[in-house]
């Protein structure tokens, strides 16, 4: 295969979208394509150090979205715009729907900000196909109280603000229904990882 893909996974945290990860790159290799599995905020060393900062330290909503597609800018231009240009997939955990989610539905940023942020720093690139894990909040809640690490600031927030974020990524779904594909991820992990393969088939028939 010579055309380069790009993938997301999204979800709420504890949604379980990182377990999954190595089952899609693994599905992705099967096809005979390269992969470059990656994440956001991170994915280069500037973006892991402001990674660090947006996990970590309190900000002005404003502020935490511009830190986001800084990280994300510095991705696209030295990971995800080579890999593609090289005919590679690139396997992002999280990309702008994220943004979209945590910080104009979680936060209450002005969608308007988020929409002048998405031009400026990629301009007519989205996913190809993203993969969103849905989850109840409550049983996401639950999953992360059975992980033995500390909690980052989102992790940390009340039940309602992850109720927004969820509806907030429903919301970007309804609005792309072609590109996000809703995964549920209640159930065991070869339950969800049964329906990530036939979205994953559907995207790519």
């Amino acid at each position: 295969m010579t055309a380069g893909r790009f993938i997301t996974v999204e979800g709420i945290d504890g949604a379980g979208k990182s377990s999954h990860l190595e089952f899609l790159a693994s599905t992705i290799r099967a096809r005979g394509a390269g992969v470059v599995v990656t994440r956001e905020p991170g994915g280069t060393p500037l973006g892991e150090r402001l990674r660090e900062l947006v996990l970590n330290e309190a900000m002005d909503r404003t502020t935490e979205a511009l830190v986001m597609f800084a990280a994300r800018r510095e991705h696209l231009v030295r990971v995800i715009e080579p890999a593609l240009a090289r005919g590679e997939w690139v396997l992002s955990d999280r990309f702008s729907d994220a943004t979209y989610a945590y910080q104009c539905g979680g936060r209450g940023l002005d969608r308007t900000v988020f929409g002048a942020l998405e031009a400026l720093v990629h301009p007519g690139r989205q996913p190809d196909a993203t993969f969103l894990f849905d989850l109840d909040p409550a049983v996401a809640y639950e999953r992360q109280r059975a992980q033995s690490r500390t909690p980052d600031k989102f992790e940390r927030e009340a039940a309602e603000f992850f109720r927004r974020v969820r509806e907030a990524y429903l919301e970007r779904a309804r609005e792309a229904p072609s590109r996000v594909h809703v995964v549920d991820a209640s159930g065991g992990l070869e339950e969800v990882r049964s329906r990530l393969a036939d979205a994953f088939a559907e995207a790519f028939p």
